[in-house]
């Protein structure tokens, strides 16, 4: 499934109500999650039988998720990857299409793509290597030096946050008319453009 190695497919289910008893969810995150998501299988486990164990990653789970809707609520998503303590690719299915997400400091996922293209590789010597791979090719991260996967997320989350605020700098100063005020904003602006 999904392009991996026979030897890891699962293929057990995993019911909702034994998440909600095992972790006790309250009433509301329970229809909340009813909401979004039909049935929870543990499609693969990428393990030490595969690839050799890393420092930190002892197993990468993959778990397909039949959706009820496309636009599901992705703190759904991010409950069910901090309930389950594992290293877990999320393939989120809702008819024929299939999106992965994973949560690694945010959820981060890929587009939606036809069921039948997807294809996961496990590129690495090791399971944490593979990990990291994954991360970055389910959210399109591109890696700079000396930065980890985690690291990247969070120095591409801030470079966007200033970009988002650079652009509404920039439509303030025009629509400015003291002139005072649109330096002042100037000011601020190449503060910001320094930054990046």
């Amino acid at each position: 499934m999904f392009g991996l190695p026979a030897q890891s497919e699962v293929g057990t289910p995993l019911p909702k109500t034994a998440l909600y008893a095992k972790f006790g969810l309250k009433a509301a995150e329970r229809e909340a999650f009813d909401a979004d998501v039909s049935r929870i299988v543990i499609a693969n486990c990428i393990d030490s039988r595969l690839v050799q164990v890393g420092s930190t990653t002892l197993s990468i789970y993959l778990l397909a998720v039949t959706l009820k809707r496309k636009n599901y609520d992705p703190r759904n998503i991010i409950m069910l990857s901090r309930l389950i303590e594992q290293n877990i690719v999320f393939a989120l299915i809702y008819e024929s299409e299939v999106q992965l997400a994973t949560y690694c400091t945010r959820l981060v996922t890929s587009p939606w793509q036809p069921s039948d293209t997807l294809s996961l590789t496990l590129d690495g010597l090791n399971l944490d290597t593979v990990w990291d791979n994954l991360i970055a090719s389910i959210g399109h991260i591109t890696v700079t030096e000396g930065n980890s996967v985690a690291q990247q997320i969070v120095i591409d989350d801030a470079r966007a946050k200033l970009l988002k605020q650079i652009e509404l700098l920039e439509k303030r100063a025009r629509a400015e008319k003291q002139p005072r005020k649109k330096l002042e904003l100037f000011e601020r602006l190449k503060e910001l453009r320094s930054k990046l």
